[in-house]
């Protein structure tokens, strides 16, 4: 009896020890997977970024900010209140607002990051595109204090953080 119960015990404590093994692999590969995603990310340009999808462009300007210094915070793809983002930076909060299109951005955009400014208890929000704003969208960024990163301040902000000087270095990776 007692041989049995021991021999359980070591199935049980071996099969334990392999599901754990098979989790942290898993787990390691996908921290690897990550890592890769956020080195290519990182070495986008301005003319990857027009032919990223949506949620390509959310994981570039998280990749983007994470290097900035910021802790960065997904929202879920739908339900998330107006934001793509949640940044902070010690006691701040900021929301925003990815755009990733190929015509001006519109008032929507900035009512959508106003809503989420207020429901994230958030003290910015910004509306980041690869494109222009409407004049609509500025005026109503003006009123409701939300700042709008255009296409050239997004190419400014990746020379910044990429430390780059020369335009050319974002324009043509």
């Amino acid at each position: 009896m007692d041989d049995i119960l021991f021999n359980l015990f070591t199935l049980t404590f071996l099969f334990i020890l392999l599901i754990f093994l098979v989790y942290f692999r898993s787990e390691a590969k996908h921290r690897e997977r990550i890592l890769e995603m956020e080195q290519r990310l990182s070495k986008a340009g301005i003319y990857d970024i027009d032919q990223m999808k949506g949620i390509e462009f959310e994981q570039y300007l998280a990749v983007l900010f994470k290097r900035l210094g910021y802790r960065v915070k997904s929202t879920p793809g739908s339900n998330d209140y107006g934001a793509d983002l949640i940044l902070e930076n010690g006691a701040e909060r900021l929301v925003i607002q990815a755009k990733r299109y190929k015509n001006k951005v519109g008032i929507k955009a900035v009512q959508e990051i106003n809503s989420a400014k207020a429901y994230y208890n958030a003290q910015e929000g910004w509306v980041i595109t690869n494109n222009y704003f409407t004049s609509s969208a500025i005026n109503l960024a003006q009123s409701a204090n939300i700042k709008l990163i255009n296409r050239n301040e997004l190419v400014d902000l990746i020379l910044r953080v990429n430390g780059t000087t020369s335009e050319e270095n974002v324009v043509s990776n």
